[in-house]
């Protein structure tokens, strides 16, 4: 009986412990994944027709022509220098991230 009630005993603390690992890598993940989004928000976008800076979390008017990682540059009244030598020019919405890809910001903002 002594036996039966020992091992039981035993599996059940490998079980809370394992549990708590899984906790442990989950916010760890989460904590990773977050650092990664503040990457991604890195970048220049349009925004009701001013060139805004976005940078750490923090955004701001841009105030100097910028050169992105690729080689193509972004001026400030939004006209963007691909690397190719093709110009366009940013609409409202519109952010380029600092390693130079286009993209389409959400509309909640």
């Amino acid at each position: 009986m002594k036996k039966i009630l020992i091992a039981c005993f035993a599996v059940a603390l490998s079980c809370s412990a394992m549990a708590q690992t899984k906790m442990m890598a989950d916010t760890g993940m989460k904590k990773k994944m977050m650092k990664s989004d503040m990457k991604m928000k890195d970048g220049v976008m349009m925004k009701d027709g001013k060139m805004m800076m976005m940078k750490g979390g923090k955004t701001m008017e841009m105030d100097k022509d910028m050169t992105m990682s690729n080689g193509t540059m972004v001026m400030m009244d939004g006209s963007v220098k691909m690397k190719d030598g093709k110009m366009m020019k940013m609409k409202d919405g519109d952010m380029m991230m600092m390693n130079g890809k286009m993209k389409k910001m959400p509309m909640k903002m």
